[in-house]
């Protein structure tokens, strides 16, 4: 061969080179024997130079699958590796741009994860619908498809947003291999050109090499982060376990030592790592911060099942002794999901604060009983027997120095346990006392407003769900029994004039208590239809103010000018109902005897307005 063919091959010149020499040698009158020679050398060498140049493309390409397995081996990263495949693939297929797609098989679509040239972002965020376009197509079928001009090609299901994110990019060319991970079609790697052109078997090959190398990088990125969980639970897991072992721990010495429901609280917080609230049956707070939600829709499940709740991002479990719900634990773990040895943990906690309540209970039923005692000696005790009753409540660190106050309660709709210790509770913060006593909870505590302490009953019984009707009086050390009698018999008349909830010391009723102490409601409803019925009757039917005008005349002590006064009308529309009330009781109605039950009477309905 012409030495001149092998340094061009040599330099790996262009083709226009090899040309040159042939035409330089007609240029110079070579024979045509000579010419025919040189031509012969040139056809071999150009066939030497392409079989060279597809030498180096297979090098080029075995070098890009080598390194791309090395990746395999070496990154874990999987959006670096698919990254690079996506790249090395436009680089040897000299394509215009490159991308990578992933199949959503509960949407039904393939969308795209990487691409490599793309020039528009509409087109970086594609999603197509399995089946449609030619990617969708690979994606849904797992066979590869091309074409020379994919938008004219009607092999293939066209929608206009896609037909538009492709006109956009300008492609005319388009080869897509599916991504296959034993035997599942998990989405499609594709090549094109923004020119009208065909795709070799080799291209098809080379791109499909690719395609396996990315499928083996998502399912090795699968495998890896399912090692990875595998790992995580194991540590959380062992964590978990170590962590329940210390909690008990904890809480048992906690136990031991006599802790209250905040510490057992504390613990458990700290060690589940959230927001603890406990909560009584009724929803007060005993210790922690107030849950919030709706966690209260969890509790009944929770006694039910014995177990901790999963409500609404937070975990509910109930402290039960026997079937008996004393208290609520509500853990606010942020949304984070407990493990179940955590849950156990919190199970836990939850026996411990029964174990605790129980006990403070238990004392608290003794301290309220030996109280209650003390409180029923007072109450019934003779005068020589008070010395010793005042050195018992000394000991107990009870004020029974003057002023005091004395309240009996009746209660409606909070359970009598639960009132008595409220009642309780209010007494040890004064340095008073509180108890039962012939049937009724009563409080004695150092203090110079009566009606005061029994707003304050009424609003700690409230606070329960409850409502206590009060009769109060001032006491004195010497006088317990007297004040009690008269703080009872209070109570007694409010609950006679059905005036449930209120509050009243003896000045609040006037005669009325003393009338009306030893009554009850149905002789009261009686002797008012008795004495004033058919006023009230008239009244009530006709829109008039008979009651009204009998109250003014009697309050001016019977004159009609000065009682029209009072009312604001003339004396003779007074006379005119005085006359309608002689009518409607009879003319003997001013006598005496008569206007004293009328006045009762009308006194009698006032307060029960």
């Amino acid at each position: 061969m012409n030495d001149t063919f092998l340094d061009l091959l040599y330099d790996q010149a262009p083709r226009e080179a090899f040309d040159a020499v042939i035409a330089t040698a007609e240029a110079v009158g070579r024979t045509d024997e000579e010419v025919a020679e040189l031509r012969r050398q040139c056809d071999v060498a150009l066939r030497l130079r392409e079989l060279i140049t597809h030498r180096q493309a297979r090098e080029a390409e075995l070098r890009a699958l080598y390194e791309t397995a090395s990746d395999l081996t070496a990154i874990r990263d999987v959006d670096a590796i698919l990254t690079a495949i996506v790249r090395r693939a436009r680089q040897l297929l000299n394509a215009d741009m490159t991308y990578l797609s992933l199949n959503d098989e509960p949407e039904g679509a393939s969308y795209m994860k990487v691409t490599d040239g793309a020039l528009t972002p509409e087109f970086r965020s594609l999603r197509l619908p399995l089946g449609t376009g030619l990617l969708g197509l690979v994606a849904q079928t797992g066979a590869p498809y091309f074409t020379e001009d994919y938008q004219s090609d009607s092999r293939f299901l066209h929608r206009g947003y896609i037909d538009e994110a492709v006109a956009g990019e300008k492609i005319r060319a388009i080869l897509g291999v599916p991504l296959t991970v034993e035997g599942r079609v998990i989405g499609a790697l594709l090549a094109v050109h923004r020119s009208v052109r065909p795709f070799p078997p080799h291209e098809v090959s080379l791109l499909t090499s690719f395609a396996a190398h990315a499928s083996v990088a998502l399912e090795n990125a699968r495998l890896f982060a399912d090692l990875d969980a595998a790992h995580r639970t194991m540590t959380e897991h062992t964590a978990a376990v170590e962590s329940a072992a210390l909690a008990h721990d904890r809480l048992t010495d906690l136990l031991v030592a006599g802790g209250g429901v905040e510490q057992v609280a504390s613990v458990l917080s700290e060690v589940l790592g959230g927001a603890l609230a406990v909560h009584a049956p009724g929803g007060e707070l005993l210790a922690g911060d107030a849950a919030g939600g709706d966690w209260a829709d969890a509790v009944d499940e929770a006694i039910a099942s014995g177990r901790a709740v999963r409500h609404d991002g937070r975990y509910v479990a109930v402290a039960q002794a026997g079937a008996d719900h004393v208290a609520t634990l509500v853990l606010d773990t942020g949304g984070r999901p407990l493990g179940l040895p955590q849950r156990r943990t919190l199970e836990r906690g939850a026996l411990v604060t029964a174990l605790v309540l129980l006990l403070a209970r238990t004392v608290a039923e003794t301290e309220d009983r030996l109280g209650g005692e003390l409180l029923g000696d007072l109450l019934d005790a003779r005068t020589e027997a008070l010395p010793a009753l005042r050195e018992r409540a000394r000991r107990r660190q009870v004020v029974l120095d003057p002023p005091l106050a004395i309240a009996v309660a009746a209660i409606d709709g909070l359970e009598r346990f639960a009132a008595g210790r409220a009642l309780a509770r209010l007494a040890s913060e004064q340095r008073g006392l509180a108890g039962e006593h012939s049937g009724r909870l009563v409080l004695l505590v150092p203090a110079a407003d009566p009606v005061a302490v029994g707003q304050q009953l009424a609003g700690v019984v409230a606070g329960g769900g409850g409502r206590a009707t009060v009769g109060v009086a001032a006491a004195d050390p010497d006088t317990l029994a007297d004040a009690y009698a008269e703080a009872r018999r209070c109570l007694d008349t409010l609950l006679t004039l059905g005036r449930v909830g209120e509050v009243s010391d003896p000045a609040g009723l006037g005669l009325t208590r003393l009338l009306l102490g030893e009554n009850g409601p149905d002789e009261l409803a009686a002797y008012l239809r008795t004495t004033l019925g058919p006023v009230l009757d008239y009244d009530e039917a006709r829109g008039t103010s008979l009651v009204e005008t009998l109250e003014a005349w009697f309050a001016t002590g019977g004159r009609v000018k000065e009682t029209g006064s009072v009312l604001h009308v003339h004396p003779n529309t007074v006379s005119q109902r005085l006359d309608r009330v002689a009518d409607l009781l009879g003319s003997d109605w001013r006598e005496p005897g008569r206007g004293l039950d009328l006045q009762l009477a009308l006194r009698v309905h006032r307060l029960q307005r």
